[in-house]
């Protein structure tokens, strides 16, 4: 009975969302409630769970998201994203362009959301494609794939990042497993899946785009940005110290505790996701602005804007929140759990097939990915499965298959302009070998560690 609510909920959420044209958060929350009502939730309690659900999800989010979001803003208005590609495209070579290309996809990635690394590399594909006069899809799918793996691995991005907090996964190790797991996986949707989408559609590696779907694009010379070195080690400043404090912890043993050395603690301190990316951000305005000669209030309207750009999509993830814990208060995910107590099923399996689902239906890859992590986090902890390697399989499986309701698959169709057809056979196709990739590799990852 509590997953036909559910479900029930879902193709609400799907109705108001694709037919009624409802913001996306305010169709979350009002789920959430009519979803909270049919499980017999008590109604004193619906708009607490709500609100709980909304700020345990911001709370630990916000400073990761925000921070990720500034810093990204400043690597990209500085020109260091474009010192970044510009500078690997030089030294690969034509007959190694499209490594070249997935390797600065890959580092750009890191630090930039989705839909802003795509709209800043597209313009430079384009024209080093037409400099070495080879096709823009030729270098478009490895790019896509290096953007999307990022987005749907490594924090400190959105679903990644929120689904860590869900599941209890050290960050850190989010990452070293999401690297590993990451690389292969964009080299397979990327350059060899290439190989194969030119025999699916030889006509669409034919197409020369339509660079005028991105609007007014700033110019940079190469002179006037950050050297290849610095906007590197900005890029990926946080990821680095969350790194090194997760492989200290792994080389000293055990967890670290309040009784711990200072030393102990301060390392622990600095690799936190949240003071991490606080001290990325410092790190970014001296790198990316005042080392630069721009004033505070130019590095700040960067902020300012950044902030403006995501301000949704942090209401939208609050709103996924507010459905996680309903599930989850509501009895949900302890049914969930109890009806595969018994099962052979790999939890890893479970939540990518449940973000995998929501994500057909849905569209929203990181609603998807809070959704499936809220039904199946207590199934986690009750087969003692590794949370890191449960955010990676649940992250993957919120990638499959993107269509017609995801705004990813139209962008990447306006601005390589291809027909529905052709985006179907390259879009969708590199979006669906990354999960399935992603998943695998998780699988493997756990029989090791």
């Amino acid at each position: 009975m509590e997953l036909l609510i559910v479900g029930f909920g879902i193709l609400i959420l799907l109705f108001l969302i694709m037919k009624v044209k409802l913001n996306t958060f305010v169709s979350l929350v009002i789920v959430s409630i009519l979803v909270a009502v049919g499980l017999g939730m008590p109604l004193t309690q619906i708009i607490t769970t709500v609100e709980n659900g909304i700020g345990s999800q911001l709370g630990h989010l916000a400073l990761v998201f925000g921070f990720g979001a500034i810093l990204g803003k400043l690597v990209s208005d500085s020109g260091g994203a474009y010192r970044i590609s510009t500078t690997l495209i030089n030294k690969f070579g034509r007959k190694k362009i499209q490594i070249a290309v997935l390797t600065a996809s890959f580092i750009i990635g890191i630090a930039l959301f989705f839909e802003v690394g795509l709209v800043l590399l597209i313009p430079i594909v384009f024209t080093i494609a037409s400099e070495l006069g080879i096709s823009i899809l030729y270098l478009g799918i490895p790019m896509a794939a290096a953007l999307s793996v990022t987005h749907g691995f490594l924090p400190p991005h959105p679903a990644p990042t929120a689904i860590s907090g869900i599941y209890e996964a050290n960050i850190g190790m989010v990452l070293l497993y999401g690297f590993v797991i990451a690389v292969p996986t964009s080299i397979i949707a990327g350059p060899l899946y290439t190989k194969i989408a030119k025999k699916i559609v030889p006509d669409a590696f034919n197409r020369t785009g339509n660079i005028s779907a991105l609007g007014e694009q700033k110019a940079f010379s190469i002179e006037e940005t950050p050297s290849f070195g610095i906007s590197t080690l900005t890029s990926l400043f946080p990821v680095i110290l969350m790194a090194l404090a997760t492989c200290y912890e792994l080389v000293r043993g055990g967890k670290i505790t309040e009784k711990s050395s200072m030393i102990d603690q301060v390392i622990a301190f600095i690799g936190t996701p949240g003071m991490a990316m606080l001290l990325s951000l410092i790190f970014a305005i001296y790198t990316m602005g005042i080392r630069r000669k721009q004033t505070m209030p130019e590095i700040m309207k960067s902020a300012e804007d950044a902030i403006k750009q995501i301000a949704m999509m942090l209401l939208i993830i609050g709103g996924g929140g507010a459905f996680k814990q309903v599930l989850i208060d509501g009895g949900v995910g302890d049914y969930v759990a109890q009806l595969f107590v018994n099962s052979t099923l790999s939890p890893l399996i479970l939540g990518w097939v449940i973000a995998a689902v929501l994500r057909i239906c849905l569209g929203s890859a990181t609603v998807a990915a809070l959704t499936a992590a809220g039904l199946a986090a207590p199934l986690m902890a009750t087969t003692g499965t590794n949370p890191a390697l449960m955010v990676i399989a649940t992250g993957a499986g919120s990638l499959i298959a993107s269509h017609v309701n995801d705004a990813g698959f139209w962008m990447f169709k306006e601005y390589f302009n291809l027909s529905i057809k052709e985006t179907f056979a390259t879009w969708t196709v590199l979006e669906s070998i990354i999960s399935v990739v992603g998943l695998i590799g998780a699988l493997v990852l756990n029989l090791i560690v």
